[in-house]
Formats: structure tokens, sequence, C-alpha cells
């Protein structure tokens, strides 16, 4: 009998630990927000953007065989599509459900990249956004799994990887 008032007591203790865990997290928060709240009247709180949207950053990624690229803030490569005209994509239907449109609002940009060479266009066929880099729309490749693949440069001598030295012809 003596077995079961322990295993009893240690569970107990268990629970008990856990229920005053989560309420230290819950007023660890809770004065965490008020001390934000405090500094944010008092004029303390500093940020580089007036807008509540969350900014994320292009990143300068590297491969062996291919060098630096840009990627989207998870890593993943972005693309253009040597049919497409400026502000003008080129790639819809079967094309474009294995190279997905790229979009994304209020970004940074790697260093060696003009903020001024990203724009956006709306795609007639879908009537979403686009990212275009230089006026040339960017893309992912579905067959980019993990993180670093590259797997879509120079697929059918017309897709490519975009750098700070791409350049884009007439």
């Amino acid at each position: 009998m003596k077995k079961w008032n322990w295993l009893f007591l240690f569970v107990l203790t268990g629970v008990l630990l856990v229920g005053c865990s989560s309420k230290e997290k819950a007023e660890d928060t809770k004065a965490n927000d008020q001390t934000e709240e405090v500094s944010k009247e008092s004029g303390d709180v500093q940020t580089e953007e007036s807008s509540n949207d969350p900014v994320s950053a292009l990143k300068l990624t590297e491969n062996e065989k291919i060098g630096k690229y840009l990627a989207d803030a998870d890593g993943k490569a972005l693309y253009y599509f040597k049919n497409d005209k400026p502000n003008t994509s080129n790639c819809s239907g079967e094309c474009l459900q294995n190279w997905p449109a790229f979009y994304t609002e209020n970004f940074e940009v790697p260093e060696g990249f003009n903020k001024e060479d990203f724009g956006t266009i709306t795609r007639d066929d879908t009537g979403k956004q686009q990212t275009t880099y230089k006026g040339y729309p960017l893309y992912y490749f579905v067959k980019d799994q993990a993180i670093g693949d590259v797997n879509g440069q120079g697929v059918k001598d017309v897709w490519f990887i975009v750098n700070s030295e791409t350049t884009f012809a007439p």
C-alpha cells in the first residue's frame, strides 16, 4: 500500500509544479506587457517601422556550384524566367504550378541589392500580386524541397537564380 502512496505523492507534486510553472509564465508575460505599455507611454520604445506589418528580409545565400543567390526570408531560392517581359509574367497554368509566384510585402534587401530594384505586379491570370526584381517576376521552384536547394537553376535553359549581378536581356 505504501507504494501507491508514494506514486500518488509523486503525481500530485508533478501536477502542482506544472500548475505553478504555467502561472509564473503567465505572470511574467503580463508583467512584460505592462512594462512595454509603460515604456510606450513614456516614449522610450523605438521602432524602425511605424506600421504593425512584420518586416521580412530577403537573404543572399551561397551554393558551392552556383555561388551567391537571392533567397526569401526562409532561405528558399528565388528564380526568374527568361521568357518573361518587364512587369509581365509569361508563366501560367502548369508552368505556374511548377514555378509558384513569389510575393512578399515590406521587406529588406541584402547588401549588394538596391531596394528600388524591387517592385510588385498584379498577375493577369490570377489577379494576385508578385514581387519583381528589375521588373522581372520572381518565382520558387517546386522541386526545391529543402533550404539551400537550387534545383531550378538552368532548367530548360530559361530558369535562373537571381543574384546582384543578374542582367536581363532586352
